[in-house]
């Protein structure tokens, strides 16, 4: 039985960076992963996705070739190279983490992880044999997978989940999306652009409910501008396969109502991964069907950490990294600094892009703060208006008196690299005033950021 100062049981964004931090600050560490390294992050999600979803906006660019000085004949869709270039860059990236934990001298175990003890773990390869391993510590890090959905019967064909909306053997020629959270909104605008007619429902009463209400609003009339159709306070009481595709029943406003399309997303959320991992045993605490931890990501059991998540929301596969580079540091006898969950950004790659940040201005309002905002529409920032695509605006929201920024958000072009500097202003305390007094580039969407400030200000110059 191989000993390890620290072993990993998940190969995700979170497990793997804990485990090169690890091994970094000098322990012999192992990974345990029952699939690809990489996790779903890298081989299912984050990253596929945003492969298909660069090929949505090329493809819109291409259809308004004309409008942009090109001539050029009909455009259309190789659905099967569109497939298989996403999965190319996952296949390339999950090599590369193989890489990067083989330089750190990383032992890999492939298998299926179970605790025998906090320090003993059993570990069940493909073919059924089992081996062990020593560990004076670890960390779960076994993610998320789709959620289910009472009434719905799921068959990963007709009915489908995050998963096999990437790798559809044809594209369909209509598509209902359940859930207008990040996933369903961006494969909603992915399939929509290449000519998918696409239906969203959603339960609670906007597009993207964990958004401000402005940037709701802006994404919804986007969406409707698009020929998406979206039910919103919907509540879904079945999905089954039909001969000719699928049927969704949903109840709305006290009605039932139907819509039939070819295939149907179920993008309600995830669940963790908790289950067949002899946690009980251990007694490693749940709260929720999460991972209970503490501020350090210990659970109930201190020689056993938790990160992503496993260990609860937010479910963004930077937040995961950033916990384990705590959880290793902290357990290697270093004085981390908790994480501050305020200030850490959400992103949502569809078109216009959303870019998010701290409180939202209803939170703020609610929260009891003074709340003054800072507002401006990319439709007058020079570079917006250069490239064609002036959609959205930048919204600070931040405290009356001192101008402490209390949340920000973004709705368009690039907001999703945008957003990083507002969340490192509010992650440093910079105020409003610090943002406006920084002279930004010219021309560069960024400038929208410096006069949604001067705006706070009442000193905009630009609108």
């Amino acid at each position: 039985m191989e000993s390890f100062d620290l072993t990993v049981i998940g190969a995700g964004p979170g497990g793997y960076v804990a485990a090169i931090r690890a091994s970094q600050l000098g322990m012999k560490t192992a990974i345990i992963e029952r699939d690809r390294l990489g996790g779903i992050c890298l081989n299912w999600c984050c990253i596929p996705t945003k492969a298909l979803l660069k090929v949505a906006e090329e493809f819109e660019i291409l259809k308004d070739a004309s409008n942009r000085g090109f001539k050029t004949g009909n455009v259309s869709v190789d659905w099967p190279r569109v497939v298989s270039r996403s999965r190319e860059a996952s296949e390339k990236l999950s090599k590369g983490v193989g890489l990067l934990v083989k330089k750190h001298k990383i032992t890999v175990i492939f298998g299926e992880a179970r605790y025998l003890t906090p320090n003993r773990i059993q570990v069940k390869a493909a073919d059924g044999k089992t081996s062990e391993v020593s560990t004076k510590r670890s960390i779960l890090a076994t993610g998320a997978r789709a959620a289910t959905l009472p009434g719905v019967a799921y068959d990963g064909k007709q009915v489908i989940n995050y998963r096999e909306a990437m790798v559809l053997p044809s594209q369909p020629k209509s598509l209902t999306v359940i859930g207008a959270g990040a996933i369903g909104l961006e494969f909603a605008y992915f399939y929509s652009v290449l000519g998918t007619r696409v239906t969203i429902i959603e339960y609670l009463d906007r597009l993207f409910p964990a958004g401000d209400l402005d940037v709701c609003s802006q994404l919804t009339r986007s969406f409707k501008k698009r020929g998406i159709e979206s039910h919103t306070s919907s509540k879904v009481k079945s999905v089954k396969a039909t001969k000719d595709g699928t049927r969704t029943v949903f109840e709305k406003a006290g009605k039932e109502e139907t819509v039939d399309s070819e295939i149907t997303l179920v993008a309600t959320g995830v669940q963790a991964n908790v289950e067949n991992l002899g946690l009980e045993e251990i007694g490693v605490a749940l709260e929720r069907n999460v991972i209970r931890v503490d501020e350090h990501l210990r659970t109930s059991i201190q020689s056993v950490y938790a990160i992503g998540d496993v260990a609860g929301p937010p479910a963004l596969a930077h937040v995961a990294s950033a916990e384990g580079l705590h959880a290793a540091e902290h357990m290697a006898g270093h004085d981390p600094r908790p994480l501050d969950y305020s200030s850490i950004p959400a992103c949502v790659y569809c078109h216009p892009q959303i870019g998010t940040v701290g409180l939202t201005e209803k939170e703020a309002v609610d929260k009891g703060h003074d709340v003054k905002i800072g507002k401006f529409p990319f439709g007058a920032n020079g570079k917006s208006v250069a490239v064609g695509d002036g959609e959205g605006f930048v919204k600070i929201v931040a405290d009356r008196k001192h101008g402490e920024i209390l949340g920000a958000h973004i709705i368009g072009a690039e907001a999703t690299e945008l957003i990083n500097e507002l969340s490192l202003a509010k992650a440093t305390e910079m105020t409003v005033h610090d943002i406006h007094g920084a002279v930004h580039a010219h021309p560069t969407l960024s400038e929208a950021i410096m006069e949604a400030a001067a705006d706070w200000a009442g000193e905009v110059i630009g609108a």
